[in-house]
């Protein structure tokens, strides 16, 4: 029997975890179901349509991948048309969409050992959208944030909206029977969701309404299975692991290498993923300016739309060293504002991170993957193996840098996530100017904020805890004991489980 401690930010992930783990999961298996429970329960955060990046721990090797499932742009996009438009990618709409990456994200996590067939993983979720889920306060908050938006959009509208047109209060019952005939034919075979049945109905409904994709930009999407960024700190005899660019995960080593002043290496960390951060891929990624090895002339961009309520965290470990932290998105809360009635399935407005600078290394071009906020991380240390993520958007970095160290040793994983935390931003934090948001109790308060104001930045206190801080999840392996802790700021809860699967 295995022990598996899993974290995710609501109970529904945690209970479908249960399910296939009784029915001789893994640990790889516990985190796709949590995950795919989490597309139908958490429609504001993650969905797939939506992109997803993960890190994986194998314990009897000691080795570590990184999957990157994010989408591309489309092949025919026209860079020149949007910057006659503007000097900034809308926030928003058909245009904002790029080639989902999270169902095929899911079965490269099978590859990487899967117990059960997807399809079992992905059973809990269909019957969640099928039988219905309680609307979570946080998916309530989420409505009512964005009612404009989902007022302005069909699909969006029928399944957030009740008879009156009122936004689905707390505790009401959220049903997707279209999105639940998509997860069975998904079970059926996953690879309908780029080059059959699922991709020809939502390529025809993002062609009506605008988009470029078109069948050949699904049917070439692929997950990338590649190694991770990692550093190691001596001092404390840890190895830190972070997914590479696209994703900001560099950012994450780079606070993380600079304990001593963390205001003043987020700064900068910040200005250089700005400046600095796009896809390999399609073009040239500094690699040691983001890890702020070396110093770089940059300047601060403008922030990209405020991708509010954005992403889920799955953190999951067992008693045998394996890991794995994912995290899968929709951007902003309910990504471009459109929920494809065929497929029942919310589409996620990741290409809104693209630059209209066509020198910059985030370009908007054919076939290129955006700047991605997703920020999952691992830290192995001699008896201890550490999985993290958090709900952050572009802060993900300086908010994970705030906990990691002290998840190290803990007693409590849930007093570390309780603490008060800070965020720097701008626009993303929905303020105007860059700023050094601070909860209430936040450790050395009076030092951050002079270093806040040497910086240039202004500075905001919060009235208590806030979502800007960030929605951690955790799960450890402490001398052979796994446990988990969730953000009491999310909706979310953790277990223990002994399974019958190993890892």
């Amino acid at each position: 029997m295995a022990t598996i401690a899993i974290a995710a930010p609501h109970p529904a992930a945690v209970e479908a975890a249960r399910q296939v783990t009784a029915e001789g999961g893994g640990l790889i298996d516990a985190a796709l179901a949590a995950a795919a429970a989490l597309t139908v329960a958490y429609p504001h955060q993650c969905s797939i349509g939506g992109d997803l990046v993960a890190l994986v721990r194998d314990g009897v090797r000691g080795t570590v991948r990184s999957v990157l499932s994010a989408g591309a742009a489309a092949a025919a996009t026209d860079p020149a048309r949007l910057r006659a438009a503007g000097d900034r990618m809308p926030p928003g709409g058909p245009l904002t969409v790029t080639v989902p990456g999270v169902v095929a994200g899911w079965a490269e996590l099978a590859r990487l050992g899967a117990r059960l067939p997807l399809a079992r993983s992905l059973a809990p979720a269909v019957a969640l959208a099928d039988g219905g889920v309680p609307v979570s306060e946080g998916l309530a908050r989420a409505i009512r944030n964005r009612l404009d938006v989902v007022r302005a959009d069909a699909g969006l509208s029928a399944l957030l909206l009740d008879k009156t047109g009122d936004p689905l209060p707390v505790g009401a019952t959220l049903l997707q029977p279209a999105l639940a005939a998509t997860l069975r034919e998904l079970s059926d075979d996953w690879r309908h969701f780029y080059t059959g049945p699922t991709a020809r109905r939502l390529v025809a409904g993002l062609r009506e309404r605008g988009s470029l994709l078109d069948a050949t930009d699904f049917a070439d999407h692929r997950a990338e299975n590649t190694a991770p960024l990692s550093a190691a700190d001596n001092a404390i005899g840890v190895t830190w692991w972070v997914a590479p660019p696209p994703s900001q995960g560099a950012s994450l080593l780079a606070v993380l290498g600079h304990g001593t002043d963390p205001l003043t290496a987020a700064r900068q960390a910040e200005l250089s993923r700005d400046a600095l951060l796009g896809d390999p891929r399609s073009g040239t990624v500094d690699l040691e300016g983001l890890l702020l090895r070396a110093e770089r002339d940059v300047t601060a961009l403008p922030a990209g739309p405020r991708p509010a309520g954005d992403t889920v965290a799955v953190t999951a470990v067992d008693d045998e060293g394996n890991a794995v932290s994912l995290i899968q998105s929709v951007f902003q809360s309910f990504g471009s504002g459109i929920a494809d009635p065929a497929t029942g399935i919310v589409l996620h407005n990741r290409g809104s991170a693209f630059s209209l600078d066509p020198a910059h290394p985030g370009a908007l071009r054919p076939g290129a993957r955006p700047p991605h906020t997703l920020c999952p991380a691992l830290a192995t240390a001699p008896g201890r193996v550490v999985s993290l993520g958090c709900q952050g958007g572009r802060a993900q970095a300086w908010i994970l840098s705030q906990v990691a160290e002290d998840l190290l040793d803990a007693p409590s994983p849930d007093a570390v996530l309780a603490r008060p935390r800070w965020v720097i931003g701008s626009r993303d934090l929905n303020r105007p100017h860059p700023t050094l948001v601070l909860e209430p109790g936040t450790p050395d308060t009076d030092r951050l904020t002079a270093t806040a104001h040497r910086l240039g930045l202004e500075v905001s206190v919060t009235q208590g805890p806030h979502d800007e801080a960030g929605h951690v999840q955790t799960a450890r392996l402490r001398d052979g004991e796994p446990d988990a802790a969730t953000d009491p700021r999310a909706d979310g809860t953790t277990a223990v489980i002994v399974g019958l699967g190993a890892g």
